[in-house]
C-alpha cells in the first residue's frame, strides 16, 4: 500500500477515535465511529484475497448495522427528552438499542457471531489493530452511559461473553479464530464490573491491549496461522516460543503474570459487591479459556513437529521485522503483576 495512503488511513483512525472519546454529543460520536470503520475498511481489504473481501464486507455490514442503530436510538432519545446529550439517557428503550449496538461494534455475546469470522480473513497486523484499536471508541461510549444502562443487562451480557468465548475457542485450530475468542471473553470481563468500578474496566483494557499486541507480534514473527505450525516453532527460535507460551499463560490469567492483576481485582469487586454467584461463574468460565491457551502452549513447547530437526538451524535468514513492539508489550504482558499494590492505590 501506498506510504501516503496508509498514513491518511491511519491518521483518520486516530480521529475517529479520538472525536468519539472527546464528544458528549450522539451525533459527534457516531461520526467517530462512522470514521473509524471507514478508515480500517481499505486496511482489510488491502491484500484483494477473496476470504479478506469477504470479512471486509462482513464487517462492514455488522459496523453499519451497529451504526445505524446508535443514530435511531439517539435520535428517539432526543425526540423524547429534547437533549442530544450523552449524560441524559432516561428512555429506557433507547438505551436498550444504544446498548445492543455498542455490544455489537464490540463483539460481545450473543453480538459476536461475526468477529472471528472477520478476524480469521484477515492478516496479524489488521487483526491487531481490530482486536485493540477498534474496541477502544465503543467502549469509552459504553463507560460514559454506564449508569443509564441496566445492571442485570450488563451482568447477563458479561457472563455470556465470558462463557461463550471460552466454549467457543476450545475446537479451533485456527490461531486468529482463538484469539477472536480470547478477545470476546475478555470484553465480558471487562462489561461485568463496568457499572460497579468502572476504573477496573480500564485497567482490565488495558492489560488486554498488551497482552493481545504481544500474542499477535509472536504470531506475526513466527509466521503461524494454525495451532499445527506451532510445533514447528521450537526449533526456529527457541526463547520466542518460550515467551508466547508464557504470554499465552498471562492472556488466560495464570499468576504470577500480568494477566492475573485484572481478574483478581475484578473477582474482588464483584464479591465485595454481594455477587459470589457471579464472581464463580467468571472463574469457571476463566477456566475454560485457559484450556484452550494450555492446548496452545502445549503444542508450542512441548510437542517437535515430525518434519523438522530438533536443533536450532544457523543458516535461517534474519527476519527484517522489527523487534522492539514485540519486546515492550511481551514484557508488560509477562510482569506487572508486582505493581498491583500500586495500581490499586491509584484506582481504587
Amino acid at each position: 500500500m501506498n506510504p501516503y495512503v496508509l498514513a491518511t488511513l491511519l491518521s483518520s483512525l486516530g480521529l475517529g477515535t479520538a472525536l468519539t472519546f472527546a464528544s458528549s454529543h450522539w451525533l459527534l460520536a457516531w461520526m467517530g465511529l462512522e470514521i473509524n470503520t471507514l478508515a480500517i475498511v481499505p486496511l482489510m481489504a488491502q491484500h484483494h484475497h477473496p476470504r479478506a473481501v469477504e470479512a471486509t464486507t462482513k464487517y462492514f455490514l455488522t459496523q453499519a448495522t451497529a451504526a445505524a442503530v446508535i443514530l435511531f436510538a439517539s435520535t428517539t432519545n432526543a425526540w423524547i427528552t429534547g437533549e442530544w446529550d450523552m449524560a441524559s439517557m432516561s428512555d429506557p428503550i433507547a438505551t436498550a438499542m444504544i446498548l445492543a449496538a455498542l455490544a455489537l461494534k464490540i463483539g460481545l455475546a450473543p453480538m459476536h457471531f461475526w468477529m472471528p469470522e472477520v478476524l480469521q480473513g484477515l492478516d496479524l497486523l489488521t487483526g491487531l489493530i481490530l482486536s485493540t484499536w477498534q474496541k477502544l471508541a465503543p467502549l469509552a461510549l459504553i463507560i460514559q452511559t454506564a449508569q443509564a444502562f441496566d445492571p442485570l443487562l450488563l451482568t447477563a451480557l458479561g457472563l455470556t461473553s465470558a462463557l461463550v468465548g471460552g466454549w467457543g475457542g476450545l475446537n479451533q485450530t485456527q490461531l486468529r479464530k482463538i484469539l477472536a475468542y480470547s478477545s470476546i471473553a475478555h470484553m465480558g470481563w471487562m462489561i461485568i464490573v463496568l457499572q460497579y468500578a468502572p476504573q477496573l474496566t480500564l485497567l482490565a483494557l488495558l492489560t488486554y491491549v498488551l497482552m493481545t499486541s504481544a500474542a499477535f507480534l509472536m504470531l506475526k514473527l513466527s509466521y503461524a496461522t494454525k495451532v499445527g505450525t506451532l510445533a514447528t516453532t521450537w526449533s526456529k527460535s527457541p526463547l520466542l516460543t518460550a515467551t508466547a507460551a508464557l504470554v499465552l499463560l498471562s492472556l488466560g490469567g495464570l499468576p504470577p503474570l500480568t494477566g492475573f492483576m485484572p481478574k483478581w481485582l475484578i473477582l474482588q469487586e464483584l464479591t465485595k459487591q454481594g455477587l459470589p454467584l457471579a464472581a464463580t461463574l467468571m472463574a469457571l468460565a476463566a477456566l475454560i479459556s485457559l484450556y484452550f491457551y494450555l492446548r496452545l502452549c502445549y503444542a508450542m513447547t512441548l510437542t517437535i513437529s515430525p518434519n523438522t530437526v530438533t536443533s536450532t538451524t544457523p543458516w535461517r535468514t534474519q527476519t527484517t521485522q522489527a523487534s522492539i513492539p514485540l519486546a515492550f508489550t511481551t514484557v508488560m504482558a509477562l510482569g506487572l503483576l508486582p505493581v498491583t499494590p500500586t495500581i490499586m492505590a491509584l484506582v481504587i
